[in-house]
């Protein structure tokens, strides 16, 4: 799980939302502890609770008093929405840049996919 160069927080804030995403952790269920996360992943609390805050600072997680954190209503749809666009910016992007370069045309492209997805290659 522990990735170097990427700040532990972050990818604390991470495996939280991969969770959400993939249904692991359902729309208002208690999500897991600063202290739990701290113990699963032998950080420090005060990392877990780095982590933590940035997912309630996007409106992801959010506090019960006295009870903990739970996940927000719509959080799911929310990571979903900032995963497409990150992965329209990561991989439509160039490879619609490298298309025009080519001189094909979305048609093109899509039929490209179409025939990668029907006859994979190894």
């Amino acid at each position: 799980m522990i990735e170097e160069g990427k700040p532990l927080f972050v990818q604390i804030a991470e495996q939280v939302e991969d969770s959400i995403v993939d249904g692991t952790l359902a729309e208002e269920a208690q999500a897991p502890s600063t202290n739990e996360l701290a113990a699963f992943y032998r950080i420090n609390p005060a990392t877990a609770a780095k982590g933590v805050n940035m997912l309630v600072d996007k409106n992801v997680l959010y506090k019960r008093r006295g009870i903990g954190m739970f996940v927000s209503a719509g959080a799911r749809e929310l990571l979903l929405e900032e995963r497409r666009n990150a992965f329209a910016d990561r991989y439509v992007q160039p490879l619609l840049a490298e298309a025009r370069k080519l001189g094909l045309g979305p048609d093109d492209v899509a039929d490209i996919i179409r025939a990668r997805v029907a006859h994979p290659t190894p």
